[in-house]
């Protein structure tokens, strides 16, 4: 087998003639390998249903060891394959994020707690919160417009409103989903330092009256008063807080119950304001695509490993020698 253009270099080809010589090479690198893709592809299949429902049990055996291997992943393998591939910009946002976040955390650990870190904590992670919010709306409205043609108003192509969109979209989702993990493993531990909510034990510290179980401190207002700074905010089981740290504790910790009693709170009857919804649907859609980030690189690891371990990777010699024999 040979070429369509065997007397011409790369450069004098045409776009068509080089798109037919790298088919002719791949084709000719994969002759023959047909059964070793099946297997391979088998291989695929049984390590994702495998290790699936191996991450399912061990997320309801051992919540807490899953969830800090889970984010570590998250954590370290973009940055790696960010320094492998030479993506700076990614990495310069990485550090910058990185460190803000590992400030914060260090005071959220710390113990004795102060009683401005968890507003602090808060009000962090619920601006890297909104701000993946507000990166995923732009990213889909660039996207939309590409898709009808806007691009054509402005003289750009659409591949690079394409890239924008996308790259944006990476952005938002990666770091959501980063913040939101870290932001509940602080919520638990200040929770726990500050004594009114200890996660599987009783409470050390009995709630006062006119205290907030979240950042234990005063009240400023009652719950049927309007607060100048910040308003108060009531559960269904009578316990109050400020609506800043109940809102921080239910979205940007991921809570569903009470930080003192633990009584299931009604989202639907907190978040009354239609705008506010998406917040909560789009905190699951992060939930979702953690297991992208994080599980999905290293299945595939494990399973390139596997292929090479059973002698089915295509190697360097077996190509050259295919290549020599269709040749002759």
């Amino acid at each position: 087998m040979h070429y369509a253009t065997p007397n011409k270099t790369e450069d004098e080809m045409t776009v068509e003639e080089k798109w037919k010589v790298q088919h002719t090479k791949m084709h000719e690198q994969h002759q023959g390998h047909e059964v070793m893709h099946v297997e391979m592809l088998l291989i695929l299949f049984v390590t994702l249903v495998v290790a699936q429902v191996i991450l399912v049990e061990w997320k309801k055996i051992h919540y807490k060891s899953y969830q800090f291997v889970t984010l570590i992943a998250m954590w370290i393998i973009p940055f790696g394959l960010s320094l492998k591939n030479h993506w700076w910009r990614f990495i310069f946002f990485w550090l910058v994020t990185s460190c803000i976040t590992g400030l914060v955390v260090r005071k959220a650990i710390q113990k004795p707690i102060a009683g401005t870190t968890p507003r602090l904590v808060y009000k962090w992670f619920l601006f890297i919160y909104k701000f993946s919010y507000v990166l995923g709306i732009i990213s889909y409205i660039i996207m939309i417009a590409t898709f009808f043609g806007l691009h054509v108003v402005f003289e750009v192509k659409p591949q690079i409103w394409m890239d924008c969109g996308l790259l944006m979209l990476f952005y938002g989702l990666y770091f959501g989903v980063l913040g939101r993990d870290v932001a509940e493993i602080c919520a638990d531990k200040m929770a726990s330092h500050i004594g009114y909510y200890v996660p599987g034990h009783m409470p050390t510290r009995t709630l006062e009256p006119g205290v907030c179980a979240v950042c234990g401190n005063r009240l400023l207002v009652s719950e049927n008063e309007l607060g100048v700074i910040e308003n108060t905010y009531k559960l269904s089981c009578d316990h109050v807080f400020h609506e800043f740290c109940i809102r921080g504790w239910c979205i940007v910790g991921k809570k569903q119950t009470c930080p003192y009693c633990k009584e299931k709170v009604d989202l639907k009857k907190m978040f009354c304001n239609p705008w506010e919804r998406p917040h909560v649907l789009y905190g699951q859609l992060l939930d979702w695509i953690r297991w992208l980030l994080a599980w999905q690189p290293l299945i595939l690891f494990l399973v390139q490993c596997i292929n090479w371990g059973l002698g089915l990777e295509v190697t360097e010699d077996t190509v050259k020698g295919n290549v020599n024999t269709t040749s002759l």
